[in-house]
């Protein structure tokens, strides 16, 4: 074999996209983003702030009514070119390549590419940059709801997870969580039934539990009673402010419902661990990965998928996936955030974690134009850590194809109930 076979296996294989947030189809045909929104509303905002953007000047670029192309792209142009190439800076160069045949990204190539938006934004245009130009075999979206609900569009495609994130952070709505379970929160014991009732009734459909936790408290958790948790819903529930210590008590007792639903249900859990989207808000101890093990040991019959690498504490997600037999280590955005840390990444767990435990991809994006982007980002930073793995010696090609395969979509297969999901929709919508 050569390295083109290991190439072009990469290129050519399917892969699970196991994150994303995706906007649906519906969206992208009624908003009708324009290429340079396409191109800049996604993670490189982040970068363009931190080099000096306004944040009135990134409004107005990613608003197709705030003026003409070069009335957006040109002040932030300079800024622009310092982030380049970052991760981010990166992801945005291959939409511009690989969607739009642009080279530069300047004025004149923006605006020629708009026939090319035009067609894209047809029905089915949408599907054809995620199934047929992302060759992805399905996408898991977090559309940050606890009801899961069949795509209009694909319900095969696009599976989503059930997200905990203001359950775990205990800033939900009681009277919104007796909507959605259809029992009226009025203690503990009603919200553990509601809790029980939310999953009963989306679990089927759903692909996974997910939350996004670490943004608003530490990753740190505790094992809390019914009581202590008991006292802090009734204060909730009188319409009290909650202090940070009645949040975690109450935020983590509910993780620890969703969890045991999910080990009910068959669904693996996805947290999110280290680093945060956006500027000036991160508090780099609270996300560390390292302090979700009392979860994890309390909960060893749950699938744990750990989202990120828990960027910049991946040492931390490597020994957490060697160790723990309910542990699962996910890729997803961390090929954007630092594409050479992942490189590394991949060839340390090789050598670490079984090879059965690793997913390599998922967008964490908004609208298909970036997932492509993403995919192609993965498929390219996979294909040089696996390519320097054999120049070391250290595989060969037969078994890194084997380790693409697994890490690209097998792996996903053995973790998620994909079939059980899909059939379960499909007798939803029937």
């Amino acid at each position: 074999m050569s390295t083109t076979d290991l190439q072009a296996f990469i290129q050519e294989s399917p892969m699970i996209d196991s994150h994303e947030h995706l906007r649906t189809e519906r969206d992208w045909l009624t908003e009708r983003p324009d290429v340079l929104r396409c191109l800049f509303d996604n993670y490189v905002l982040a970068d363009l702030r931190t080099a000096g953007a306004s944040l009135a000047q990134l409004d107005k670029l990613i608003d197709p009514k705030a003026g003409s192309v070069a009335e957006r792209f040109k002040p932030i142009e300079p800024y622009w070119r310092f982030c380049r190439h970052t991760g981010y800076g990166e992801a945005v160069r291959l939409i511009a390549q690989h969607v739009y045949e642009i080279d530069e990204i300047t004025v004149e190539a923006i605006e020629k590419a708009a026939s090319i938006q035009k067609e894209l934004l047809k029905p089915g245009g949408y599907f054809t940059l995620l199934r047929d130009m992302a060759e992805l075999d399905h996408v898991q979206v977090d559309d940050f709801v606890r009801k899961v609900e069949p795509d209009t569009s694909e319900p095969m495609f696009v599976l989503n997870d059930i997200n905990w994130h203001e359950m775990s952070k205990a800033i939900f709505k009681p009277e919104e969580v007796s909507r959605d379970s259809g029992i009226e929160v009025k203690d503990i014991e009603s919200l553990r039934d509601a809790i029980e009732a939310i999953f009963d009734k989306y679990g089927p459909m759903a692909i996974a539990l997910k939350s996004q936790h670490a943004y608003e408290r530490t990753l740190r958790y505790e094992k809390r009673t019914d009581a202590e948790a008991g006292q802090v819903l009734t204060k909730m529930l009188a319409g009290q402010v909650l202090e940070v210590n009645e949040k975690l008590c109450l935020g983590d007792w509910c993780l620890a419902r969703g969890i045991e639903q999910a080990i009910k249900h068959n669904l693996p859990v996805k947290i999110h661990t280290g680093y945060y989207a956006g500027n000036s808000h991160m508090i780099v101890d609270r996300i560390k990965p390292g302090h979700l093990c009392p979860l994890l040991l309390e909960f060893m019959e749950a699938r744990f998928v750990l989202m990120h690498l828990g960027y910049p504490y991946e040492d931390e997600i490597v020994a957490m996936g060697k160790h723990f037999l309910n542990v699962w280590v996910d890729f997803c955005w961390a090929w954007s955030i630092d594409p050479y840390s992942a490189r590394q990444c991949v060839r340390k767990l090789i050598h670490t974690v079984p090879t059965n435990r690793v997913f390599i991809f998922g967008g964490d994006m908004f609208w298909p134009t970036a997932s492509y982007a993403y995919a192609l980002q993965t498929r390219a930073g996979l294909t040089r850590a696996l390519q320097a793995e054999i120049r070391d010696g250290a595989i060969n090609e037969t078994e890194a194809i084997e380790i693409a395969g697994r890490f690209m979509m097998e792996n996903q297969r053995d973790c998620f109930d994909i079939e059980g999901t899909r059939k379960a929709i499909a007798s939803a919508i029937s």
